[in-house]
């Protein structure tokens, strides 16, 4: 039963609806998969930030040359920074940035550690009972992984 846990909890880390798939596809309740999905997020926002800067200073290292600081995913970050704030890269990051696109964003704009964590727990919470709910109510998906 753990290993199932564990595998929900790993598959949200990456890609959020990774979660209620895996969820499904194991048989856990819907609460345990939401409950999971969120735990998976929330492990990978603290791990991003607190190894932001250290990320940071790797990938550095690693360019050969330096990114572009104005593309179309630059220029749209900016544009939610400054309409939404944190609250809407929060809102975001489930569904459009991944846990951990979403995570470095907030860590780029320097959003305080408290925020980050705040928002994206009430983020990833509606977001995995949402999908996960829906999820779990599709015919087509349960059969799938029936």
């Amino acid at each position: 039963m753990i290993a199932k846990y564990i595998s929900v909890i790993l598959a949200s880390t990456i890609k959020f609806i990774g979660g209620p798939l895996a969820g499904l596809a194991f048989g856990l309740t819907w609460l345990e998969t939401a409950a999971c999905t969120v735990f998976g997020m929330m492990l990978s926002v603290l791990v991003v930030t607190f190894a932001g800067k250290g990320l940071q200073t790797l990938l550095q290292r690693i360019r050969k040359e330096k990114p572009k600081r104005f593309s179309k995913r630059t220029r749209l970050a900016v544009r939610v920074w400054k309409r939404f704030g944190i609250v809407g890269i929060a809102a975001l990051t489930p569904v459009i940035l991944t846990p951990i696109g979403g995570t470095i964003l907030a860590v780029a704009f320097r959003v305080h550690l408290r925020q980050i964590l705040f928002y994206m727990l009430l983020s990833g919470a509606f977001w995995a009972v949402l999908q996960t709910l829906v999820i779990y109510q599709l015919p087509h998906i349960k059969a799938f992984f029936a």
